[in-house]
């Protein structure tokens, strides 16, 4: 359900390669939420640093939403950046398995194994 790596970067460095890989494969950054920021912000004792890259590929999207525009709500795919135990991980829910969940029709599954194929390929780029 998971795809996660182990990182040999730096937060900052892993989470700026993700950028740029994720430039690179035709996806675009929608948004990135600094999690461990904002809750360290908001008074909350919270050591990891996560960010969330919200990543979209306009022409995957689509084709989501045509088949069933209920699924806008899972969109855009999600790939974090975090640290745990010292160490920096980059990983993703599969989107397979959170489509599959949602849809059973077979023209989803193809997308959603070329969004996993791709977003796979960008977090093994970042890492």
């Amino acid at each position: 359900m998971y795809y996660i790596v182990e990182s040999g970067k730096s937060f900052e460095q892993a989470a700026g390669d993700l950028d740029a890989a994720v430039k690179r494969n035709g996806f675009g950054v929608l948004h990135i939420h600094d999690i461990g920021n904002t809750l360290r912000g908001k008074g909350v004792s919270f050591e990891p640093q996560v960010r969330v890259f919200e990543v979209c590929n306009p022409g995957q999207a689509a084709k989501v939403m045509a088949s069933d525009l209920k699924l806008n709500m899972a969109l855009p795919c999600r790939i974090s950046v975090y640290t745990e135990g010292g160490k920096t991980f980059i990983g993703m829910i599969k989107p397979s398995g959170i489509l599959a969940s949602l849809s059973q029709d077979p023209s989803l599954a193809v997308v959603a194994r070329e969004v996993e194929a791709a977003t796979v390929r960008i977090i093994d780029e970042a890492k």
